[in-house]
């Protein structure tokens, strides 16, 4: 399993199933193979945030070659996806997310590029992710704030 921060994770579906925690999102745009719907625990489904079959396609022509131009071309293709923007927003107030892919190659496919993007954007909307950093971070202002109130009546 990948991590890309302590709420971000990735990990592929096939094999042993580590523990997770957090909401689990398969973010592939076709169900993987040999796999049931009933057997495979996740929360979402999120097919719509995969790259789209022309980009995926003109990627696995020469993978090395595209991986640089693959993640620029895949960060614009997530910028215009509104399906993309509602995602990043309900997983803002998720504690911790994990990916899940059939790629074989985790690190070099679609999935770390989306997870970066939805860190990236996650409560860009207007709303900002409930976490108890944000929690102790708000405390600590207000206790600051009043603080000073007091010291300027004295």
């Amino acid at each position: 399993m990948a991590e890309l921060s302590s709420k971000w994770t990735f990990r592929r579906t096939y094999g042993d199933a580590p523990e997770t925690k957090g909401t689990r999102v398969l973010v592939d745009r076709m169900w993987p193979r040999g796999i049931k719907k009933e057997t495979l625990d996740i929360d979402e489904w999120a097919k719509d945030a995969a790259p789209s079959a022309e980009l995926r396609s003109w990627f696995h022509d020469d993978r090395e070659a595209r991986w640089s131009e693959f993640k620029s071309r895949y960060r614009a293709e997530l910028d215009d996806n509104a399906e993309a923007e509602d995602l990043a927003e309900r997983l803002s107030h998720s504690a911790h997310v994990t990916l899940l892919t059939a790629a074989k190659d985790v690190e070099h496919s679609h999935v770390p590029v989306l997870a970066q993007w939805l860190q990236d954007n996650a409560g860009q909307s207007g709303t900002e992710p409930h976490t108890e950093e944000r929690g102790r971070w708000i405390c600590a202002l207000n206790q600051a704030t009043s603080h000073s109130r007091q010291s300027t009546r004295s």
